[in-house]
């Protein structure tokens, strides 16, 4: 009898060899957030190509960037800070879910030490905007997130979707893995929120530093670019009917 369980699986098509590294998630969600974000701390800190992740559940389209074809979700690396990065240029259908987070967790999860997951959540008000919090897999990682500054609730909430996913993995594989989520705009692509994650957040949790001048001076140019991934992510939550989810994000 055929396995007919969806898969994925990992090509590495470059040696990076870093101590360790922390492996920083950013798929398309709420507000783009992890998105945006991530797509600076890659390019910033000249991340190399490490690999891709191919699966038959991906959407059957082709990615391009400067002129040359690309895989749709890639995985950069660094030694110094020694960082990983999961990308995807587009969101990904809810059959995904399971087989990429399986496959981040079986043939990645010996080349990083920790993971950290990025999910946006829609700000009740402009003020909220770029609040972060944090909750943890283990308690070593809470008390990073606490010596960070950052900010671990007290109250009970749930994140779902492929972050929700991929964190779940780790946590039951007792994999160190950190969730921030980030107040963003309700409706917009939000690089003011990317950054405040970076600022706040990754740059004390990592110890890096990321200049994020560009998401000030181009943030309406990031925010039109982002603009047709965010319409392409709205349209899959809504035909899984997950558009309720994707609202309210983590709390209420």
């Amino acid at each position: 009898m055929t396995d007919q369980t969806p898969s994925a699986s990992f090509e590495q098509v470059t040696d990076v060899s870093a101590d360790a590294p922390t492996l920083i998630e950013g798929l398309p969600g709420h507000g783009l957030v992890a998105a945006i974000a991530v797509d600076q701390i890659t390019d910033q800190l000249g991340l190399d190509h490490y690999g891709n992740v191919a699966s038959d559940e991906f959407p059957p389209v082709v990615t391009f960037e400067d002129g040359v074809v690309q895989d749709l979700v890639r995985v950069y690396a660094g030694e110094d800070p020694a960082v990983m990065t999961l990308e995807s240029d587009l969101a990904l259908p809810e059959t995904a879910y399971e087989p990429l987070s399986q496959c981040v967790l079986e043939e990645l999860a010996d080349d990083f030490g920790r993971a950290i997951f990025l999910a946006g959540a829609p700000a009740q008000s402009e003020e909220r905007i770029g609040e972060v919090t944090g909750v943890a897999t283990t308690d070593g990682i809470r008390e990073d997130l606490l010596a960070a500054g950052i900010t671990v609730p007290d109250d009970p909430g749930l994140v779902g979707g492929i972050t929700g996913a991929l964190v779940r993995e780790c946590y039951q594989a007792t994999v160190p893995a950190a969730l921030l989520i980030v107040r963003s705009h309700p409706f917009l692509p939000d690089p003011q929120a990317a950054k405040s994650v970076i600022e706040n957040a990754l740059e004390p949790l990592v110890d890096f530093e990321v200049d994020t001048t560009a998401l000030d001076e181009q943030a309406d140019e990031i925010q039109q670019r982002m603009q047709q991934v965010a319409q392409q992510y709205q349209q899959v939550a809504e035909e899984q009917g997950q558009q309720q989810q994707v609202q309210t994000g983590m709390f209420q």
